[in-house]
């Protein structure tokens, strides 16, 4: 089998406003949607995305011009081919696009290599469950008001999530943070966890004063606290506090994981799939933090992610963002908390023709 050809398309998929915005209300996520045909007629897809949003065309061109150069490889050698498209895109510099292009690649051809042998990907990687736990996401961002925090919180948990994502650090003051998250407890309850991430907004002092704080409401973990080359910093922050330190989201490639895990800056590797470049380098990732007696977390990208955490045995939870859902006609589905595998050959995953065709970007 080879490969024969690929399309790439530009799409924008309305999406509430989140982190780099400025309140509620609509915005978008740019996607640059992948198709990697073979002469045996199986095609694979993917996607690259989670980027600026004038760097579209740049990112589009990226995986064009990679794409280009595995016509004629065997997808069955998914390794070979990710290794060579790094190298071809300057070893990974520049990185961000480099990365983002070869991760969408990559995704496509470990679904070839799915349909080529008649299993689900989670199978494929190793098959460890059939299940995964989530936890919701996509709301509960930092211009969210205070009254508005309840109501979104018991909406999700009415949908079967047992645990929820608030963002902090957007408060005049630790008091007005700390009082988000005590309107977020008296409204789950108690048996709901609830993930705090601060998109690195706090000094390394205010991490271990307010995470201290945030210890007495009970939170599940504290995610990127202050910036994440601050590794040193960071490593104060996770041996300070006893609820865990999240991190790994901003870093990209395999690399930065070692020195983390080295430097013991974290308590639980938090692996982006678009950043890490790929489904191959997020399972090695993931075994690298299985030797250092971390557990992992998925961030983003849950159709796809969920098969890679159901196939490794230190995988905690999948974060279920709904940004890229509205891309494919059917999704996993979430049951009592956790995510039920599919059991189709490959991703279990087809585009929304109809969504990518209303929602397309044209130069």
């Amino acid at each position: 089998m080879k490969i024969c050809g690929f399309e790439t398309r530009i799409v924008a998929i309305p999406r509430e406003r989140g982190p780099l915005s400025d309140g509620p209300g609509q915005a978008a996520s740019t996607f640059v949607v992948l198709r990697m045909q073979t002469d045996e007629g199986i095609e694979g897809i993917g996607y690259a995305g989670f980027t600026a949003q004038i760097m579209k065309e740049s990112l589009k061109a990226a995986v064009d011009a990679l794409a280009q150069e595995a016509i004629g490889d065997d997808p069955m050698k998914v390794e070979a081919i990710n290794a060579k498209l790094l190298a071809l895109g300057g070893s990974g510099a520049p990185v961000d696009m480099v990365r983002r292009a070869v991760a969408a690649i990559d995704v496509a051809l470990w679904d070839i290599r799915g349909k080529a042998m008649g299993q689900p990907l989670y199978k494929v990687l190793g098959g460890y469950k059939d299940r995964i736990p989530t936890y919701y996401s996509g709301t509960l961002w930092r211009p969210h008001k205070l009254e508005d925090i309840g109501p979104a919180a018991k909406k999700h948990v009415a949908e079967g999530f047992r645990a929820i994502k608030l963002r902090l650090g957007g408060e005049p003051s630790a008091d007005r943070d700390i009082e988000r998250v005590r309107v977020l407890r008296e409204a789950v309850g108690p048996n709901v966890d609830i993930m705090i991430d601060v998109n690195q907004g706090w000094t390394v002092n205010q991490a271990v004063s307010i995470g201290r704080r945030l210890e007495e409401l009970g939170v599940y973990w504290l995610e990127d606290p202050v910036p994440h080359h601050d590794l040193a910093g960071q490593a104060r922050v996770a041996d300070s506090l006893d609820v865990p330190v999240v991190s790994g989201e901003y870093h990209y490639g395999i690399a930065p994981f070692r020195y983390l895990l080295e430097q013991r800056s974290l308590r639980v590797v938090m692996i982006d799939l678009l950043r890490v470049g790929g489904i191959s380098p997020y399972m090695k990732v993931a075994h690298l933090a299985e030797a250092f007696n971390m557990p992992v977390v998925s961030h983003l990208a849950p159709e796809i992610l969920c098969h890679a955490m159901a196939a490794i045995p230190n995988a905690i939870t999948t974060e279920w963002m709904p940004w890229s859902l509205p891309l494919f006609k059917d999704v996993p589905r979430v049951e009592n908390g956790e995510i039920v595998l599919p059991q189709k050959p490959g991703l279990g995953l087809e585009f929304d023709e109809e969504t990518l065709a209303r929602y397309r970007v044209t130069a």
